[in-house]
């Protein structure tokens, strides 16, 4: 009894309260996007917000079970986990289902679909704690960075070869487990010039930019005359970057795809298609500022009821959002997710095991880069990515695997007080 009463205490109910208020916010807005009149039922099974009801029962219950199993359970499965995972991506691309142009779903029957990518999220973030918190593996050792590389990196081309950009671009937000874990911040440094370059080199002649640099270079040499390392490192920095600017553009439209290269355009505003590419966003756009401060109430979105948005239950939930629930609703939801990644980084830094921290970290890396991108694309501030909103978006893979990424965490967190696993 006194076990039992522990576990209770030990969870982090605060980030349990947290996820169910997105998981219902998400039914009441899916509701909303595709909403039949012929199927007025919320919990109509034949509809997406009926299927969505369900996928939120069955995570529930794939939470409680996480919770109640032994925490060395997890750590020790955690290398099956990943290769399990492999293999069903290796697996989709063989039989998968090509839905929206991306082969990456496997048919379960009865209309339900299983999207392997989203579970090799939690998977390398489990692997890549347990390597991380091996005894004498350190980021900063080259051997080590190159392994937990490969960890990442694995999905990471199986999942861009369905093509899946936005899932592709995801694991990339692990570099900042790796960051936390004793990588130089000079990493995360060259990684923001090289996106600055990238964009300044598409909006800007060469020659312009590289005026900039050598003024930037000249006046850093000038702060540091006397210190010959950091001198040499900036004109090596100079060197590097110049030679950048200069295949960007080829890089740019060589190694794209014309559609990827219009969404770019259209987000930089080199194009302005309107009705062509830029016409999701657009939509989005004017559906969340047509709701203004308190928006136009409950399946009242002139933009959701008449279906301007494409894909509005999935990628372009926020949209609903935006125009049904208005400025308000909008800071409620992103509060929300605010709160529970301050209290997953709060949750991972009271860990004594390594593991756990290390997997906290990745759980509040997956959640940020999904909030980030979903949101900036549908106010269009990052091109459009197939992206699902995290415990809000319809569907079921999305939602299990967010469920077991968080509950995974917060069934370590209740036991921190006891061993401190490797």
């Amino acid at each position: 009894m006194n076990n039992q009463r522990s576990f209770f205490f030990n969870v982090d109910w605060i980030a349990v309260l947290i996820y169910l208020a997105l998981c219902v916010i998400g039914w009441f807005n899916i509701h909303a996007a595709v909403y039949d009149e012929t199927h007025p039922h919320i919990l109509d099974l034949e509809t997406e917000y009926g299927k969505q009801f369900v996928y939120i029962i069955s995570a529930l219950i794939l939470g409680g079970v996480i919770l109640l199993l032994e925490s060395r359970f997890i750590t020790a499965l955690a290398p099956a986990f990943y290769i399990v995972t492999v293999l069903l991506l290796l697996l989709v691309l063989v039989i998968g289902r090509n839905v929206g142009g991306n082969q990456a779903w496997i048919d379960l029957g009865a209309g339900f679909r299983l999207q392997p990518s989203e579970f090799a999220k939690f998977a390398t973030c489990l692997l890549l704690a347990r390597y991380l918190s091996s005894t004498n593996v350190k980021v900063t050792d080259p051997k080590s960075f190159l392994i937990a590389g490969a960890i990442i990196f694995l999905p990471m081309l199986l999942i861009k070869l369905q093509p899946d950009d936005g899932s592709t671009l995801v694991f990339c937000s692990l570099i900042l487990v790796l960051y936390r874990e004793g990588l130089s911040v000079y990493f995360l440094v060259v990684t923001a010039l090289i996106a600055t370059l990238f964009v300044l080199s598409l909006l800007y002649s060469a020659w312009a930019i590289i005026i900039g640099l050598v003024a930037v270079a000249v006046l850093l040499l000038l702060m540091a005359r006397r210190n010959r390392k950091f001198s040499l490192g900036v004109i090596i920095g100079l060197i590097l970057s110049i030679g950048f600017v200069f295949v960007v553009k080829p890089l740019y439209y060589n190694g794209l795809k014309p559609h990827q290269r219009a969404r770019i355009d259209e987000v930089l505003g080199l194009n302005n298609d309107k009705r062509g590419v830029g016409y999701n966003q657009n939509q989005s756009k004017i559906a969340i500022g047509s709701g203004r401060v308190w928006g136009k109430g409950y399946l009242q979105g002139t933009q959701t009821k008449y279906s301007f948005v494409p894909a509005q239950s999935t990628d372009f939930i926020f949209c609903t959002v935006g125009e049904e629930w208005g400025f308000a609703g909008s800071v409620v939801v992103l509060g929300l997710y605010l709160f529970l990644l301050l209290r997953i980084v709060l949750i991972a830094e009271r860990q004594r095991a390594p593991f756990s921290r290390i997997y906290g970290y990745g759980v509040a890396s997956i959640l940020f880069c999904h909030v980030l991108i979903n949101i900036a694309m549908a106010i269009g501030y990052m091109p459009v990515i197939g992206i699902p909103l995290p415990f809000i978006s319809y569907g079921g893979s999305s939602l299990w695997s967010f469920t077991i990424l968080l509950f995974i965490l917060l069934k370590l967190d209740s036991n921190r007080m006891g061993l401190v696993y490797a």
